[in-house]
């Protein structure tokens, strides 16, 4: 079969996957798809199964030759991909056991409001700080690059600031608004996160979004940007609003966490947990969302490295915008959003969840 064939064949398999709606794929040798769909993970048993040749060929089809070239040498590969239609896909191409794999992860182009992704309304105090840092964090496929997105989105339709966005790869394009928006690839425009905000230094960003923070030097450069009077977006795999700053922290070797803990207590402005949830019918996933509001209180129980009590903060300062995992439960549930019994599975902490129902008037 020669490359046009591979990739009409990989087109093909796209165009089934938005058709049924699914968010990712995984594709492996000698087994049928699998999409997630809602969620869930379903075995596409009336797609063809593909062969360890197939699945070289749609790789080689899909690569460039240097891309093609880093799979072999890598063993892994990760890029932005736009099918005939013009629909953006996120792909990892991986090796296991011997032969090919692959990830696809459908990105919708379009960018929500919040209201209709269901976010909550304190998100649009995130869009208005002028500097500092703010984490998302949350599982992989939590909807964390969704949910910054239209942070991104939101600034760039109400502010004139430039904005630039270090990604691997890129998921969402952004086009000129209000803002200026410069979007660079790791890997085709910069070597790594931590040269390209190096140089973002001289690029004159006002607002900066970085797909990841990986490595210890991406988070002091991002630190230190955060430090230097821009306003950095970035995200880390966690599900605690809490736990993400000592996590952070403790990532830095013995020698340097006291003074990271000093910077952070400074420049950290806001920390967003996401958690997907599926809808009671089935037919859609619902936001959880931590919210941690950083103001003077919690600064200082950071650089005090008194992290426990800023659970007690979370719980008594919703009027600053905080919420606990619980409290955004409840909410949900209040909401007609999710049932008590999904809730219930959710949590560890029944008795704070059941209180905040109580507060709600359930």
């Amino acid at each position: 079969m020669d490359k046009n064939n591979y990739n009409d064949q990989f087109e093909q398999l796209l165009a089934m996957m938005l058709e049924l709606g699914a968010s990712d794929m995984h594709c492996s040798a000698n087994v049928a798809p699998v999409m997630r769909i809602h969620g869930e993970l379903q075995e596409r048993e009336e797609l063809e199964t593909f062969t360890k040749d197939q699945l070289m060929g749609m790789a080689e089809a899909v690569l460039s030759a240097e891309q093609f070239e880093h799979l072999i040498k890598k063993r892994s590969c990760d890029l932005g991909y736009s099918n005939q239609l013009g629909v953006r896909f996120r792909l990892n191409i991986y090796f296991e056991r011997g032969s090919l794999a692959f990830a696809i992860r459908a990105l919708d182009g379009s960018f929500c409001t919040f209201e209709e992704l269901r976010l909550p309304a304190q998100l649009e105090d995130v869009v208005g700080f002028k500097d500092g840092l703010v984490l998302v964090t949350g599982a992989t496929g939590s909807g964390k690059s969704t949910t910054l997105a239209s942070i991104i989105n939101k600034i760039n339709e109400t502010r004139a600031c430039h904005i630039l966005t270090i990604e691997d790869p890129i998921e969402f394009v952004h086009s000129n608004i209000r803002s200026v928006v410069h979007q660079r690839e790791v890997g085709d425009d910069v070597l790594s996160f931590a040269d390209a905000i190096r140089s973002a230094m001289r690029e004159d960003p006002d607002v900066m979004l970085l797909g990841e923070m990986r490595d210890l030097e991406t988070m002091h450069a991002a630190i230190t940007a955060a430090e230097t009077g821009h306003l950095v977006f970035a995200t880390l795999h966690t599900n605690d609003a809490v736990g993400v700053i000592d996590r952070l922290i403790g990532m830095f070797p013995g020698d340097l966490q006291n003074t990271v803990r000093q910077q952070l207590s400074m420049c950290l402005r806001a920390v967003v947990t996401q958690t997907l949830v599926r809808s009671p019918d089935g037919q859609g996933r619902i936001p959880v969302n931590e919210i941690l509001m950083v103001n003077g209180a919690v600064s200082n129980l950071i650089r005090e490295n008194n992290s426990t009590q800023i659970r007690s903060v979370m719980e008594t300062g919703r009027a600053q915008g905080n919420q606990t995992f619980e409290f955004a439960l409840a909410k949900r549930v209040y909401e007609k959003f999710l049932t008590k019994e999904q809730a219930l599975q959710l949590t560890s902490r029944k008795e704070q969840f059941e209180n905040s129902l109580r507060v709600l008037g359930r």
